[in-house]
């Protein structure tokens, strides 16, 4: 066999077949990271999402030599993927925002203890999506690093998880309703009830306007200046700096505590009693996660070296002013976005 031919998607279709290990992974290697996004928008978490694509992998592996080419492969790929979220969704607790989970916290009590159950959403980094927004179809109603933002992920957890399936197999990424009405083993008919439904509980909890469709109208140069001003307030200990770029009602919270704080006063206080009030000193390093203006927090020693701390995700509105602040206190997950868990003075 000519060695060129051995490297095409049919002669890697046929080998793998044949239970060809390599050529398996060079099948299905184009869709991985597409496939593992769509399982966090399921889950609701990176983790998770890892955990469902390497099921959907073994699946796809264990069921190769029966698929019939009836559907494209992708589509058939994201079948799998769907179900095996589908069945971890099922014994697992629905990922939420500390907004979502209780009332507003009083800047002035110490906060509580992180919750010891997986209850929370993650960030997920932009580098692992990998995919161009103008791969989408024209069937889409959402930009796939729009689909990423934590409201439109946080919006999608209040959904039941067939309903959450019909929306992102329809308006993320672009399937006919018989594909997906197969993939859930259901009909057309009830495919479009539940997209209805579905769609009207997302727009109920989503923003007016998307944080891609509000950077780009911020635009490059005051984006840059925005997280220049913030890292630098943040690393020299400027709360009313912090404060002067919030907006009235933004928020503050910091999973895996339940406590999060609204308004620019009652953000002020809580940085001014705790992470601002000298006892500590902070770095920062810009990074992108979920679509948006990141940063990966470190918290300095007595010698100036910095640690893994946190994952700060902000939200913005159109005057540039920040609406949100999710600081994810989750060290562990520095690895995935690349950045190192300690940085030297």
């Amino acid at each position: 066999m000519n060695a060129s031919l051995a490297t095409t998607p049919h002669a890697d279709s046929t080998a793998a077949r044949r239970s060809d290990a390599d050529a398996f992974e060079r099948l299905i290697e184009p869709y991985r990271a597409e496939l593992q996004a769509h399982c966090y928008r399921m889950l609701g978490s990176a983790a998770d999402a890892e955990d469902a694509l390497q099921e959907t992998l073994l699946r796809a592996w264990r069921g190769l030599p029966r698929f019939e080419g009836r559907s494209s492969l992708r589509t058939w790929l994201y079948r799998i993927a769907t179900n095996a979220c589908l069945t971890m969704l099922a014994r697992r607790p629905t990922r939420v925002m500390p907004i979502d989970y209780g009332g507003a916290s009083d800047p002035h009590e110490p906060p509580e203890r992180p919750l010891v159950e997986p209850v929370w959403l993650e960030p997920y980094p932009d580098q692992a999506l990998e995919v161009e927004d103008a791969s989408a179809s024209s069937e889409t109603r959402y930009e796939r690093r729009e689909s990423i933002e934590l409201a439109f992920i946080a919006a999608l957890q209040h959904l039941p998880s067939r309903q959450r399936a019909v929306l992102l197999l329809r308006d993320v990424l672009g399937l006919a309703p018989a594909e997906i009405a197969a993939a859930l083993d259901t009909t057309p008919t009830a495919v479009y009830s539940l997209l209805q439904r579905a769609r009207q509980t997302a727009d109920e909890r989503l923003p007016a306007r998307s944080q891609q469709a509000t950077l780009r109208t911020i635009g490059d140069r005051r984006l840059r200046e925005l997280v220049e001003r913030y890292l630098q307030a943040w690393d020299q200990g400027d709360v009313t700096a912090i404060i002067e770029m919030l907006a009235d009602d933004a928020t503050f919270s910091m999973p895996p505590r339940p406590n999060w704080y609204r308004g620019r006063a009652a953000v002020g206080a809580f940085l001014t009693a705790l992470p601002l009030s000298g006892r500590w000193r902070w770095r920062h390093l810009p990074v992108r996660a979920n679509g948006q203006l990141s940063l990966g927090a470190y918290q300095l020693d007595a010698a100036g070296s910095g640690h893994a701390h946190a994952i700060q995700v902000l939200a913005v509105d159109t005057n540039a002013r920040i609406t949100d602040i999710t600081v994810f206190l989750t060290p562990e997950v520095f690895a995935r976005f690349g950045l190192p868990d300690a940085v030297l003075p």
